[in-house]
């Protein structure tokens, strides 16, 4: 019988059970792991590197422990030490969160457009008219146009939005009617209304939002970052919000996370800060148990995995 060790949730290690009755799943503590079970081939691994957590250097001793394949339960890699990818295939969550992701982009669009919360009353003397934007036939701008990008795009088209669209060079992803695929992030900005950050974190798309960049935004440019706090160069958002070259941001990840206490981006008027819960959703148990059982049928039959990680591209 094959032993799985899962550092996730129980109701995640149940329905692996369901979906693969003739498995061993063995829940194990979060972190960075010191020991196996007997007989373990596969791991199952929660986030290690977040909320101010770090791992060490240098793999423990013993490492991979006789493991085969390890599975993340995140998409992307920068949660885990380098030394977690090498020697083992690993593959990563990617897709299973896309959805509730995508629908907080959105809503984070709608907000911006009908000015909420800030339009909620509470005293007569405020009873005035506002003028609000419509999401309808606006531009929505979309940096990374894997899962999320393209779960975003589908839901902002059939609002009636305009969506333009830059993927990564050599990418697999479907045309979707509709969408126009544009060179680069810096057409994005001349023409976006909202501009959606749904790239992973890689030396490539590090403070690819940056000073160069902002200064060719179009105005009233809403930055909204659903990806990783690194793509956005945090003092050139600051200073592009302070001389109006944009008008807001919606940002579910930072860097650092947390950011320290008494940081500006905590009480902007102009920001919307959300501790990176995108991803959270009813159905995350779900569908990355699915993700699993169908990479669990290509590990023992010896085809390729889904998603697996490439660490020197970055996810």
């Amino acid at each position: 019988m094959v032993t799985i060790a899962s550092q996730l949730t129980e109701p995640f290690n149940d329905a692996v059970r369901t979906l693969l009755p003739d498995v061993r799943v063995v829940g194990i503590p979060r972190g960075v792991p010191a020991e196996l079970p007997d007989g373990t081939s596969i791991l199952i691994a929660a986030p290690i590197i977040i909320r101010g957590a770090q791992a060490p250097e240098h793999a423990p001793a013993g490492w991979p422990f006789g493991l085969r394949w390890v599975q993340l339960g995140s998409s992307g890699i920068d949660f885990y030490p380098r030394w977690f990818f090498e020697g083992l295939p690993v593959t990563t969550a990617r897709g299973t969160s896309s959805t509730a992701i995508a629908e907080f982009a959105l809503a984070a669009i709608f907000a911006h457009a009908k000015r909420l919360p800030d339009i909620w009353i509470h005293d007569a003397p405020q009873w005035a008219l506002t003028p609000l934007a419509a999401v309808q036939g606006s531009t929505v701008g979309i940096f990374g146009f894997g899962s999320i990008g393209q779960a975003l795009a589908q839901k902002a088209l059939a609002l009636g939005a305009r969506v333009i669209a830059v993927r990564r060079q050599g990418s697999t992803a479907p045309d979707l009617p509709g969408v126009t695929l544009v060179a680069n992030i810096g057409e994005l900005v001349r023409e976006a209304d909202h501009l959606v950050l749904a790239a992973p974190a890689t030396a490539a798309t590090r403070h690819i939002v940056n000073r160069e960049l902002l200064a060719h935004a179009r105005p009233g440019l809403h930055v909204i970052n659903v990806a990783r706090g690194s793509l956005i160069d945090n003092e050139a958002l600051l200073e592009a919000l302070a001389d109006g070259r944009i008008d807001s941001a919606s940002l579910d990840v930072t860097e650092p996370e947390p950011l320290p206490a008494g940081h500006p981006f905590y009480t902007h008027p102009r920001i919307r800060l959300s501790p990176h819960t995108s991803a959270i959703g009813p159905h995350n148990s779900g569908e990355l148990a699915r993700k699993f059982a169908r990479n669990f049928s290509a590990f023992t039959d010896g085809t390729s995995l889904e998603d697996l990680v490439d660490i020197h591209r970055g996810y």
